[in-house]
């Protein structure tokens, strides 16, 4: 079985794609939110999606999404979103399942236990990590979708960034999915959970659309052996820069050249 296969969905199920006003984040006030939601693999899958604060668009769009244990509002997501909207882009962002407002008080702990060790896992744990990627790796396609059907987004324009499970989840959907022109992946790497979701599996398909690999010397989640991995395996163009820091600690540099890598890209003027 290929890796599509693997990832593939009921095309036919309705989007059912609703959307109303959102609320920005609270230290860039200024910026428009919207809030919209869909249906994927018969779950509800809430997003948030900034814009300038002026302007009728269609605006360029960074898929931006976070962490292990992070959100569509976590602090990574809008350290980085302000920036890149104040400067032209839209920025859309989706919590992942067992995450922000999907968060289950049963499963969640048990995800996020059996994501972050290398130990010995139940089949429960291995069942459920698996369920994840499947169903996260769906969700944004779904969400790709969605975007394509809002007025303010230029889905010609969509690229894809994110910070350590959302790499290993977008490196995969990246290799699978045409439609993302460049992809900026932070605090990831390859060979890691199980063989055949590893993220340096699919990583290739990505080529030859631009990847750049963002790392922090003193990761403790993901080595330099793990960062190489990835990148050993994306296919070209494709650039790797390095950053003090630990895994949560990227410095505002890092977030300059993932804008920088798209604003080149995307044709951000």
């Amino acid at each position: 079985m290929g890796a599509a296969s693997k990832f593939c969905f009921d095309s036919r199920e309705p989007l059912g794609l609703t959307r109303r006003a959102g609320s920005p984040p609270a230290a860039c006030s200024f910026l428009r939110a919207i809030r919209f939601e869909f249906s994927s693999r018969g779950d509800r899958v809430p997003g948030r999606l900034l814009l300038p604060p002026e302007g009728d668009g269609p605006f360029p769009v960074i898929l931006l999404q976070h962490g292990a244990g992070g959100s569509k509002e976590a602090d990574s997501i809008d350290a980085a979103a302000g920036p890149w909207v104040r400067r032209g882009a839209a920025v859309a962002s989706i919590d992942f399942p067992l995450h922000g407002e999907r968060i289950s008080g049963k499963l969640t702990d048990r995800f996020l236990a059996g994501v972050r060790s290398d130990a010995e896992q139940s089949d429960e744990t291995r069942l459920l990590v698996r369920e994840f990627f499947h169903q996260a790796i769906v969700d944004l396609q779904r969400t790709v979708d969605a975007l394509e059907r809002l007025a303010e987004v230029d889905e010609k324009r969509l690229a894809y960034a994110a910070f350590g499970l959302g790499t290993l989840v977008g490196a995969t959907f990246c290799g699978l999915d045409p439609r993302p022109r460049a992809a900026a992946f932070a605090s990831g790497g390859g060979g890691v959970g199980p063989p055949d979701l590893d993220p340096a599996r699919a990583i290739g398909g990505f080529a030859p659309r631009p990847s750049l690999f963002i790392n922090a010397t003193r990761d403790e989640v993901f080595t330099r052996e793990h960062a190489r991995t990835l990148f050993d395996s994306a296919g070209e163009p494709r650039e790797q820069l390095w950053f003090e820091g630990t895994h949560s600690e990227l410095p505002g540099a890092a977030l300059k050249a993932m804008w920088s890598f798209f604003e080149r890209h995307l044709e951000i003027s």
